[in-house]
Order: C-alpha cells, then sequence, then structure tokens
C-alpha cells in the first residue's frame, strides 16, 4: 500500500502474469517487460490518486482499489499488449465504466471481491480496446459539466505531467509503499504497534502483563466510521477494528493470521478487555495515513497510567520492512499453499526478474 490509501500489486500483478501465459504462444514476455508494465500500473494509480484529497486520505465513498486499481490494471495490460497511444486511452475510458465499489462493504466477505475484479476488469478493459472497443478520450481530463473520473472523487484535479524522461521520477522510484506485518486494516498497524509497546512498558514495571489490574484502555485514533468496531462479530470486522486489534496486541503481544480466527476472537479475555475500551479523536491524529498516529493509554486500577504511542509503525514507507521481514512474511503466507521447492523457486525467480526470458513461467510455479 503506498500513501495514497490503495493496494497497487494486488490490482495489478495477477493481471500481468495472466497476460504472460496468454501471450506465450506468440511471444515470450521477458521479466523486464513484465517488471516495465507492473511501474505502468503502479504509476497509474498513484498519479490518479494524487489528484485528489479525498482519494489520498482514508476513503469515505469508493473503496480505492476499485476504483484506481481498476485503472491501473488496465494501464498495465495495455504495456504489455503493446497497444498505441489511441488504444491505450480507449483503455483507461473503458476501464472507468467498469470501476467503483462502495466502502459499506468494507470489512465483508465482499471487500476481497474489489481486488480481484479491479484486476480482472481492467485486463478485460485492454482487451476490448485492443479489439477496436472506443471510449470518451478525455475520460481523465476535468471537463465542466461532464462526469469524467471525477465522478469518483468531487476534488479530481487533474495535472500535466512530464513526459518520461531523465527529469520524471516515477512513484516506485520514491518506494514509499507500505507492507503489512499481519492482515488487516493499514490503520490497525499503527494501534497494534501501540499497544506492543504499552504491553512491554506494563511488563517492566510489573514483570508481568495482567489485564486484570486494568481499569480503562484508551485509545486515541483518528475519525474513521468503518475502522472503528467496539464489538467485532466476524474476522472481517475484527481487521477493521482499532478497538479489536489493540485488545489482541495487549493480550497476546502481537497480532498474526491466527489472531482473526474464532477460537481467538470470541474469547472471554478478549471480550473482557473490549469491555474497557475508551475511544478519543484528537484533533490533531487526522485520517491521513502520512499524519496519523496511534495512542493506547491504560489506565490502572492502582491508579497508575501507562501509555504507548506510534506514529510510524514497522512496515510503514519512513520505517520499511527489511529484506528479512519480508521474506518471512512470504514464507509464512506461501507456506499453507506451495510446497517448499516452490517457494523456493519463486524466491529464486523473482529475485532474478530482469533477467528472465520468459515471464510465463513464473504463474506456473505458483500452481
Amino acid at each position: 500500500m503506498a500513501p495514497c490509501h490503495t493496494h497497487p500489486s494486488g490490482a495489478v500483478l495477477p493481471a500481468i502474469l495472466a497476460l504472460s501465459q496468454m501471450l506465450s504462444n506468440d511471444r515470450r514476455v521477458s521479466g523486464e517487460d513484465l517488471l516495465t508494465a507492473f511501474n505502468v500500473g503502479i504509476e497509474i494509480q498513484g498519479r490518479l490518486m494524487s489528484f485528489s484529497s479525498e482519494a489520498k486520505n482514508i476513503p469515505k465513498k469508493f473503496h480505492p482499489p476499485s476504483v484506481v486499481g481498476t485503472m491501473g490494471s488496465a494501464a498495465a495490460s495495455a504495456k504489455l499488449l503493446a497497444l498505441d497511444k489511441d488504444q491505450c486511452t480507449h483503455a483507461l475510458a473503458i476501464a472507468a465504466s467498469l470501476a467503483g465499489a462502495p466502502m459499506a462493504n468494507a470489512a465483508t466477505l465482499a471487500k476481497p471481491l474489489h481486488i480481484g475484479n479491479a484486476t480482472r476488469l481492467g485486463l478485460e478493459a485492454a482487451i476490448l480496446a485492443a479489439n477496436g472497443m472506443e471510449a470518451n478520450s478525455l475520460i481523465l481530463d476535468d471537463v465542466p459539466g461532464c462526469s469524467g473520473f471525477s465522478a469518483f472523487y468531487g476534488d479530481y484535479q487533474p495535472k500535466a505531467l512530464a513526459s518520461p524522461g531523465k527529469q520524471y521520477e516515477f512513484l516506485l522510484e520514491k518506494q514509499d509503499i507500505a507492507f503489512k506485518s499481519f492482515p488487516a486494516h493499514l490503520g490497525m498497524h499503527w494501534i497494534v504497534d501501540a499497544a506492543v509497546s504499552v504491553r512491554s512498558r506494563f511488563e517492566e514495571q510489573y514483570g508481568s502483563f495482567d489485564p486484570s489490574a486494568i481499569q480503562t484502555i484508551v485509545l486515541k485514533i483518528p475519525v474513521s466510521k468503518y475502522i472503528n468496531r467496539p464489538y467485532p462479530d466476524s474476522e472481517h470486522q475484527a481487521r477493521h477494528s482499532f478497538q479489536y486489534n489493540a485488545c489482541t496486541a495487549l493480550l497476546d503481544g502481537e497480532v498474526n493470521i491466527k489472531s482473526f480466527h474464532d477460537d481467538k476472537m470470541f474469547r472471554k479475555e478478549i471480550h473482557n478487555l473490549l469491555s474497557k475500551v475508551v475511544v478519543e479523536h484528537p484533533q490533531d491524529n487526522e485520517a491521513n495515513f502520512d499524519k496519523m498516529y496511534g495512542e493506547v493509554a491504560l489506565l490502572l486500577k492502582n491508579g497508575d497510567v501507562i501509555i504507548g504511542k506510534c506514529d510510524t509503525f514497522y512496515g510503514h514507507w519512513r520505517k520499511p520492512l527489511s529484506r528479512e521481514s519480508l521474506l518471512k512474511k512470504f514464507l509464512s503466507n506461501a507456506g499453507d499453499i506451495l510446497q517448499k521447492d516452490q517457494i523456493q523457486a519463486v524466491i529464486q525467480m523473482v529475485e532474478n526478474l530482469e533477467s528472465v526470458t520468459d515471464s510465463s513461467q513464473l504463474p506456473l510455479l505458483l500452481q
């Protein structure tokens, strides 16, 4: 996730991997070709979001991956299909007609569908453009009285960009992308790091963590209704609950995949901690992934107060995960699906992707 709130690779990578296989009968798509198309897809998403402050912050109406993700998939697919300028324009315009999903479906099983549709529909838009379908070439412009991309974001103000060259800085060059260390909404990572730190301070002061010693848990978080869930009753709601993630981190000292399993979610100890939570929204805590922070204060029954605060979690673009941490995450996630030899083969191919002559072999390793 970049500082603009979306999941850029999730919308782009499946589309171009599928295309690399589709095109393999006619030509080989090299690893360098794949990387170039990937970069184009990331660039389109980030640039479109940079034209709207509403899009860059925690969203209110549309789930960003369903909007800019569809556009990014179309752009990356168009690049890999070697479409000309007019065809690329039509691909993006077609994609705009296929984009958009409401935020109300966050914290439900429908949310992952958004990113799946984004990659599928973006690819479909590029294929339709390749086969002659046309659409409004001004879809990304700000045309008075005609809703193009501004239909998604009311404050959308596109700007002319310099042509790629020595003076042009691609978004991936900035490396301002966050990697989650556990599968929950990005906002949860601030509050979890704060909760882990306050638990450590409790242990330093008292020797061990004792939930029964807590009178009140005060969470200082930004205003964002869909991730403010006092008592989540499903794993998807739990992934979008400041309260649940803070209490789980306090109780277990970490949050991971298993934290969202029923046996963890519905523990009596978790419910007891949730009942002690009070939420505050300080004016200086903006719903913005560049500026927000998470703070957890434990008000103890003996009168003591212990505070933990996080303004940059581990994995944020200001504090990126190490290569070791990234590999550990990949090994953990892939271990439930792939065999060890497959995992090592994927790692080796990805780390040498620039020299790979046939990228269609990569998706075969994932089967």
